[in-house]
């Protein structure tokens, strides 16, 4: 059965592939750990409402 990707997770992804940037720089950037990112993005852990609202005002999400 797949799991279809929550919606933070597809903006990240999607902020990633236009933007041409590595989990690794992308957490750099959001000063969270790699680990954290991928848990994020794999959907094993919700982000924290600080996290959410980091990644939403560097992604530009609404």
């Amino acid at each position: 059965m797949e799991q279809e990707l929550s919606d933070i997770a597809e903006k990240i992804i999607q902020y990633q592939k236009k933007h041409n940037l590595t989990d690794t720089e992308l957490a750099l950037n959001l000063h969270i750990t790699v680990e954290r990112l991928h848990n994020i993005k794999s959907m094993e852990t919700q982000p924290s409402t600080e996290e959410v609202a980091v990644l939403t005002h560097f992604i530009g999400v609404n």
